[in-house]
């Protein structure tokens, strides 16, 4: 255990309202509340068994860098740091290849609201049996506890990855595609993202009439939406605003603010606030957040 732990847990305290933040990324600490800030740096590369630890504070940036040189990755959004990509629990834009956020967090040490350190999860790929904790934290919004350090699985990054751009219909490319990393729509254009080897890539571009580009569109990022994927179609059809949609996960992102009118299910409502009645009891951290909202 390392001593920034420690220092970090004798900071939040057993007492009082507390809130955390990192580089404020993803909406920063609550207003008038205590701030504390996670540690940060990398404390342990295991290229071989493809697992990384490091202060939650560390940013995603500098951990991505650090693993490149080892030919790997992490599937978290390159903004921010790693708690905060964590807390909030929004997958980046390769999710529909490499799978969402949650399944990164192998083990985490949180400080809970008693101010004591919590070990959950292990350090191995295959560690879990029985329920996940470590799923429960991701997409908390540090309701829960406030992550200290963290365990991450990485993946290899790919030898070529490019952006394409096509006007076929795009659940016909997800379809057709061979495991596309990214299908992204506005509503008339799409672009899709290969990762191989480059003949491949070329070849498949070449079979769907699909046009190189630089990079992605640019994701708006004043709201966001989740759907079914099957009703993406639907439910961007009557938008007047411009938007892109993950195609195959479900996710849209609106370029002005969005508000979910989905009812949430009152034993979903229920289920969560039993948990928070457990880890937090006097509702001292993160006060006034919510994962529902």
């Amino acid at each position: 255990m390392s001593s920034a732990d420690n220092d970090f847990a004798a900071e939040v305290a057993p007492s009082g309202p507390v809130t955390v933040t990192g580089t404020a990324t993803r909406g920063g600490p609550v207003a008038d509340v205590r701030i504390v800030r996670p540690p940060y740096g990398i404390r342990a590369t295991q290229a071989a068994e493809m697992t990384v630890t490091c202060g939650a504070g560390t940013p995603v940036d500098e951990l991505c860098s650090e693993l490149e040189a080892h030919g790997q990755t992490v599937v978290l959004p390159r903004s921010g740091t790693v708690g905060g990509a964590l807390a909030v629990g929004h997958s980046d834009i390769d999710r529909l290849r490499y799978g969402p956020v949650r399944d990164a967090l192998l083990q985490a040490r949180y400080v809970g609201a008693s101010g004591d350190l919590v070990t959950i999860g292990g350090p191995t790929v295959k560690n879990v049996s029985g329920f996940d904790m470590c799923r429960l934290f991701v997409g908390s919004v540090g309701t829960l506890g406030f992550l200290s350090e963290v365990t991450l699985r990485t993946r290899p990054l790919p030898r070529i990855s490019r952006w394409w751009r096509g006007d076929g219909e795009p659940h016909e490319l997800l379809a057709q595609l061979y495991r596309p990393a990214a299908v992204l729509w506005d509503g008339a254009v799409t672009w899709v993202r290969l990762d191989g080897a480059a003949d491949d890539l070329d070849a498949q571009a070449a079979r769907f009439d699909l046009v190189s580009v630089d990079e992605p569109p640019l994701i708006p990022s004043a709201g966001r939406s989740s759907h079914p994927p099957a009703e993406l179609v639907a439910a961007t059809r009557d938008l007047e605003h411009q938007f892109i949609a993950e195609i195959g996960v479900g996710v849209v992102h609106h370029a002005e603010p969005v508000v979910d009118q989905r009812p949430v299910d009152d034993a979903v409502v229920e289920l969560h606030r039993r948990i928070k009645q457990r880890f937090d009891p006097d509702g001292r951290l993160n006060p006034g957040r919510s994962p529902l909202s």
